[in-house]
């Protein structure tokens, strides 16, 4: 695996990096054990004055790390400023509840004589986290603030585009004042992996990542008795009911299938469009699709990025093939797209009938997929129709309406009126392909922690 910056709007190869090697990765492990024995005894407010400064610093530098952002992965300079910003908002949250979501829990006694139970929330060592391209910051930030935080050290593999952006995540945490270890980008091989989680200092590893990426790190970590997070692929479903405002329904449509460049796992994938409304709406959203600027990521009117590099855009037009001779009927829409850099036309894609093995896809970048729905329960049907379940947005006048449709979407999470934009304050994961585990708020800093129970009972109490 070679970890190389390759601007995806030129196809420069801008600069090379050796991968670690086995003394590199060993040495970290053992310096990030050194640094977690302390860490785990910091106060809180210790850790939240870390957490801060590290906002501060993304706050004030926003530009210089969303540069690098569209340099190493493409996506727009305006949606890499955006990035950043939130992933200040994780930092700023754990500074402020990540003692509070950690405290101490007394728990309901049958009887007096079962004494005073208590469950406390204890750091378990270093997790092993291994992040994807798509959100160069974002992605790590979710993982090192609440961990951090929680006490526990973090070991980063991140994507092998990005090795700016995982070296300079590590100088922004040493900036900030973390202790030297405890928080380590590695160059890692495909055959370090298994060596890092089978160390005993090791707790656990966080995945975001593909569906065969997940089944590949869950399999090790399961033969390490290790506890693993997965947060994998995704073929959200974006409902537009009968009675929804049709004009704001379809720019949200085209944001959310259109944002990065398509590449996004809660992305609206398939747009599932009741009858009665299908017709304009895929007038208006044609329209606004074809509104979309291709064109230099670092331009402020781009509003369509190129995708991450030349192998994703060749992997994406080969699922297309593949999806039309299942049947798959497609249409390009808005004009062509520069053929310097890694662009990608966005696609409309119809004909998905139920023996279309395509409609189980994920197709990560511009390309649509649009469903009839006869009524809403057919609509329910389709949406629930896939081995994903990780998010999905319900467009009605009708806000207890969307509820009770949203109630039927077998995923993680559903928004109503709006597409699916990962938030500081809200959890995000899903269920099935899509994988198991939280992150972010209460649900991601305890997916690492020890809940030790401790029971203080009176020495004559009855056994």
């Amino acid at each position: 695996m070679a970890y190389a910056t390759t601007n995806p709007y030129t196809g420069e190869v801008v600069k090379t990096f050796p991968n670690a090697t086995d003394d590199e990765v060993k040495g970290a492990l053992s310096k990030a054990h050194e640094a977690f024995e302390k860490w785990r005894d910091t106060p809180f407010s210790e850790r939240a004055r870390i957490m801060n400064a590290a906002a501060a610093i993304l706050r004030r530098d926003i530009d210089k790390y969303a540069r690098l952002a569209t340099l190493e992965m493409g996506k727009t300079f305006v949606e890499s400023k955006s990035e950043v910003i939130l992933s200040a908002e994780i930092f700023e949250y754990y500074a402020k509840y990540a003692e509070e979501l950690l405290k101490p829990e007394s728990l309901p006694v049958a009887s007096p004589a079962e004494g005073r139970a208590t469950l406390v929330h204890e750091p378990l060592g270093i997790v092993f986290a291994i992040e994807p391209w798509n959100f160069p910051f974002y992605q790590v930030v979710r993982i090192i603030a609440p961990q951090l935080s929680a006490g526990n050290a973090v070991l980063l593999k991140h994507a092998s585009n990005l090795p700016q952006c995982a070296a300079i995540c590590e100088e922004l945490m040493k900036e900030a004042g973390l202790p030297h270890g405890l928080f380590r980008n590695i160059y890692a091989a495909r055959p370090h992996t298994e060596m890092i989680l089978n160390d005993h200092r090791v707790c656990g590893v966080a995945l975001t990542g593909s569906e065969g990426a997940g089944v590949i790190i869950a399999g090790t970590a399961g033969k390490a008795l290790k506890k693993a997070t997965m947060e994998l692929g995704g073929a959200d479903a974006f409902i537009v009911l009968d009675d929804a405002d049709l004009e704001k329904t379809v720019k949200w449509a085209v944001t959310g299938r259109h944002w990065n460049a398509g590449q996004v796992c809660v992305s609206a994938k398939r747009i599932i469009v009741h009858d009665a409304v299908y017709d304009r709406f895929l007038d208006l959203y044609k329209k606004g699709v074809a509104g979309l600027k291709a064109g230099d990521p670092m331009d402020p009117s781009t509003t369509l990025a190129p995708l991450s590099s030349q192998g994703a855009k060749d992997d994406l037009e080969r699922q297309v093939a593949e999806a039309i001779k299942h049947g798959a009927k497609v249409e390009p829409i808005g004009a062509p797209v520069p053929e310097k850099g890694a662009f990608f036309r966005p696609l409309l894609m119809t004909n998905l009938h139920e023996n279309n093995e395509a409609r189980h896809w994920e197709f990560f970048g511009p390309v649509t997929q649009l469903y009839r729905a006869k009524d809403e329960a057919h609509a329910v049907k389709i949406a629930n129709d896939s081995p994903y379940g990780l998010g999905g947005a319900i467009f009605t006048a009708d806000e207890a309406r969307g509820a009770r449709v949203a109630a039927k979407i077998r995923t993680g999470m559903v928004f109503i009126n709006h597409p699916l934009i990962p938030k500081a304050d809200l959890p995000f994961g899903g269920i099935a392909r899509s994988g198991y585990g939280r992150e972010l708020v209460g649900l991601g800093i305890k997916e690492f922690v020890n809940h030790k129970l401790i029971n203080v009972v009176d020495i004559d109490a009855p056994a």
